[in-house]
C-alpha cells in the first residue's frame, strides 16, 4: 500500500469548520490568519470574529490566590498580543461585537484600532483608576 497524506488544504469548507468550531478563536486566528486567501476567508467568519477572549484564564484550583473568582485571569504573552494588534484586529475590526481584556493590555487592545459594531466589552483585573482613564473621552471616541 502506498503512503497517502491528506493536508488541511485538501478538506473541503465545512469539514474545516467543524474543526475550526473546537479550537480557540484568537489560536485560529493567530495561527492561520494571514497563511492564504482560502483560510483567511474561514477564520475571517463571523463564528471565530464576534466574540474575541483576549485573556488567559487558570482555574484557582491550579494557583493559590485570594479572589473568590473560580478563574483568574491573566493577559496574552507580548509576542501573541504583537501581532493580534498590529496584524488581526485591523483586519476584522469591523466583525468584533465582544471583546475579553484584562487591565494590563487592554489599553493596548483598544487603541490598536476602531471598533464600530463592539457592543460590549468585559474587562478582568482592573483598577478603578486605570478604568477612570481608559474610558475618557478620548478613549471612548477611538472605540466609537
Amino acid at each position: 500500500m502506498e503512503n497517502s497524506s491528506v493536508q488541511l488544504s485538501d478538506l473541503p469548507d465545512e469539514i474545516l469548520m467543524m474543526i475550526f468550531k473546537n479550537l480557540h478563536n484568537i489560536t485560529l486566528l493567530y495561527s492561520l490568519s494571514g497563511v492564504n486567501v482560502r483560510l483567511n476567508r474561514i477564520v475571517h467568519e463571523s463564528i471565530f470574529t464576534n466574540r474575541l477572549t483576549l485573556v488567559n484564564f487558570v482555574s484557582n484550583r491550579l494557583i493559590l490566590q485570594i479572589y473568590s473568582s473560580t478563574y483568574f485571569a491573566y493577559p496574552l504573552s507580548d509576542l501573541l498580543l504583537d501581532r493580534i494588534c498590529s496584524h488581526i484586529l485591523p483586519q476584522i475590526h469591523q466583525k468584533v461585537k465582544w471583546l475579553d481584556i484584562e487591565s494590563s493590555s487592554m489599553e493596548r487592545i483598544l487603541l490598536s484600532t476602531n471598533y464600530p459594531n463592539l457592543v460590549g466589552i468585559a474587562l478582568y483585573n482592573i483598577p478603578l483608576g486605570n478604568a477612570v482613564h481608559l474610558f475618557s473621552e478620548t478613549i471612548l471616541h477611538k472605540i466609537e
